[in-house]
């Protein structure tokens, strides 16, 4: 059986990329074939070759380039920045993923900055029904009453607790092609150019609310302060602002170094870890508390995903 898993990443993601697969090559099994498909725009030969080179004989890593014409209706405007502070393309590309795969009609997608802990064949054979996708709900922002706000306010979602975190996503291939999500996607992005502090992820939410098919939490284990950890979590997801190699005592910190060790880029991450000032760990700080300020702009704009389904359905 041949698992399909895929990544999107910018070309200075390539060493939180490579210690997540380097995680995934080390719970596989002998009993299955996995081919990893990472989608870029733009990567250096270098960083290309070093992924590439992770392959083992039943794991075979790719680079996939996005064509730019696919994303050009997507700009580089403030509706469409993540957290409400820069513009990255490439949180975008997994949504053309069943489009551009069309011999996959069931995959894996994960964010770069997440740590296998499984093989990753469980999840795969895991029944999500006609549902369009399966994902974790977003505990990240469990104890956020600002983002508990922008969930019931902006987008509409109700209870917010439903609302999920598309880091870790079973794709049902067909369905998306089969219920043309991409056109879906680029009608409400031409027409109303929602803003979101999580422009990716809330399509998603919306465009497939009540098809979505709740994975339990410990496939979408993140740090969160105000939460203990999950016990021997299935995957690690190091969400938002708190990433081990930002952060020391950063929770589930422990599976990110363990695989960073076997990989060519620990040294660049020891490094990056020992260089991040206490100035720059407070910043961070400072912008998760911007992001969710965003939450009383959003609210002000004339469309927002929970004013526009008042008079039109936005679900597939």
């Amino acid at each position: 059986m041949t698992i399909p898993i895929f990544y999107t990443i910018s070309d200075n993601y390539t060493p939180y990329a490579a210690v997540s697969i380097q995680s995934l090559i080390d719970h596989t099994s002998a009993d299955h074939d996995y081919t990893i498909t990472l989608l870029v725009q733009t990567i250096s030969d270098e960083h290309k070759k070093s992924l590439e080179n992770m392959s083992t004989d039943n794991v075979h890593v790719n680079i996939f380039h996005i064509d730019d014409q696919m994303v050009k209706p997507i700009t580089n405007s403030k509706e469409n920045y993540l957290r409400g502070q820069f513009f990255t393309m490439s949180i975008f590309y997994r949504l053309f993923t069943p489009e551009l795969f069309p011999q996959y009609n069931k995959a894996i997608y994960l964010d770069a900055d997440t740590i296998i802990n499984t093989d990753l064949a469980e999840m795969y054979d895991i029944d999500i029904a006609d549902n369009m996708f399966a994902s974790c709900p977003d505990l990240s922002i469990r104890f956020m009453p600002l983002l508990q706000e922008y969930i019931k306010n902006c987008q509409g979602i109700f209870p917010p607790e439903k609302y999920i975190n598309n880091g870790v996503i079973i794709f049902n291939m067909k369905a998306f092609r089969d219920k043309h999500f991409v056109d879906k996607f680029y009608y409400l992005l031409e027409k109303y150019h929602f803003d979101n502090v999580d422009p990716d992820q809330a399509y998603m939410n919306e465009i497939c609310e009540d098809k979505i098919y709740h994975l339990p939490k410990e496939w979408d284990a993140m740090p969160n302060e105000n939460m203990p950890e999950i016990e021997s979590p299935k995957i690690v997801h190091y969400n938002l602002f708190f990433k081990p190699w930002h952060f020391a005592d950063v929770q589930y910190g422990e599976y990110f170094w363990k695989a960073a060790k076997k990989t060519e880029y620990y040294d660049e991450l020891k490094e990056q870890l020992n260089s991040f000032t206490d100035a720059d760990r407070q910043h961070a700080r400072d912008d998760l508390e911007k992001m969710a300020t965003k939450v009383k702009h959003i609210e002000q704009e004339e469309y927002t995903w929970a004013k526009v389904k008042k008079f039109e359905d936005v679900r597939i």
